[in-house]
């Protein structure tokens, strides 16, 4: 029996044969050319996305950013960070404003199909829910029937509740913005009596309003919000390495590589670490990037569950545990495909 050979490229593939690496296509061309990786992120959202002190963006999503610009040009730092309100989070990829939508973006039907995008990865699993004052004694969503409720326009948070609404056969007071900032301002001033979004942004916006004890989060879910990254259709060698740059960082938690241990792993001889850092195998030239783009990636931002640690986790102000979002082996629903 006669077995074909792949081919990848028009690289004819030999067993144990070094490959050249690809040409770059027309995202990774431009993006080399201008020099950043360019990302929508949010207006303001702590812990995903929002300035610092110092206007730097901190949070999931720009070090999710951030960890494609250490795969392309070994520099985490090689990024522009365009703050995009909800609605406009399609068009600005669309357009080319920007390379990748890191954004607390919900992976949807729609979404992916009729607004000509590319889901690249889920870096959050979350589900919508309602922040309400403690002293109004809601303890179901049901109590908020003739509530006025503010979301987001565009955003997948206005059509949750509408559908929860009509599901409960309930009414409610819609109090809707253009900007995710401008819905908890009016919350935090009283103007509506919940604020309806994905869970743990709620976390976020109660940590930082003036007395975070004076507000909870119910327990119930009405959605599901697989948040993800989002690039524009006709490109799949930028798809893949959008995609391959966020597994990177759950692949490296998985096997046990930091931040502060990754330049002793390349002495590991582990086959699956010596893929991953690029030691062995032909991995980064295969997507026209460096042998050591993860480890790039690594040095700069570490894994997964660091980034996590340091934006979401219990420690910080906003103190997610980890639940779903959790590796596959510790009960959640992180699970990558293998980097061979």
């Amino acid at each position: 029996m006669r077995f074909r050979l792949p081919l990848l490229a028009g690289l004819l593939l030999l067993p144990g044969a070094a490959m050249a690496q690809v040409q770059a296509g027309p995202t990774l061309t431009a993006v080399r050319a201008k020099g950043t990786v360019d990302c929508a992120v949010s207006p303001g959202t702590p812990g995903f996305g929002a300035p610092d002190s110092q206007g730097v963006y901190r949070g999931l999503d720009p070090d999710t950013c951030r960890a494609v610009a250490a795969a392309v040009f070994g520099d985490a730092s090689r990024t522009r960070f365009v703050p995009v309100a909800g609605g406009q989070r399609p068009t600005s990829v669309q357009t080319g404003a920007v390379d990748i939508v890191t954004s607390t973006f919900t992976w949807s039907h729609s979404r992916d199909t009729a607004n000509a995008l590319n889901f690249a990865a889920i870096n959050f699993y979350d589900g919508q829910s309602f922040l309400v004052r403690r002293s109004a004694n809601i303890t179901s969503s049901r109590d908020l029937a003739g509530a006025a409720i503010c979301t987001t326009a565009g955003s997948t948070s206005e059509l949750n509740v509408a559908d929860w609404a009509r599901a409960n056969n309930l009414q409610y007071r819609p109090v809707v913005f253009e900007r995710a900032d401008e819905a908890r301002n009016a919350y935090a001033s009283g103007r509506c009596d919940a604020y309806s979004t994905d869970a743990s942004q709620l976390a976020a916006i109660r940590s930082a309003l003036a007395n975070p004890a004076d507000h909870i989060v119910l327990e119930e879910r009405i959605s599901k919000e697989p948040l993800g990254l989002a690039v524009r259709h006709g490109d799949d060698q930028w798809l893949d390495i959008v995609r391959w740059s966020f597994y990177a960082l759950v692949e490296a938690e998985e096997l046990g590589i930091t931040q502060a241990n990754v330049d002793e792993m390349l002495n590991s001889q582990l086959p699956a670490v010596r893929r991953l850092l690029g030691t062995s195998g032909e991995h980064g030239p295969m997507m026209g990037l460096d042998r050591r783009w993860a480890y790039n990636i690594i040095k700069a931002l570490g894994n997964y569950g660091e980034i996590y640690e340091r934006n979401l986790g219990p420690n910080t102000p906003i103190g997610l545990q980890r639940g779903v979002n959790n590796l596959w082996n510790r009960g959640g629903l992180m699970y990558v495909p293998p980097i061979r």
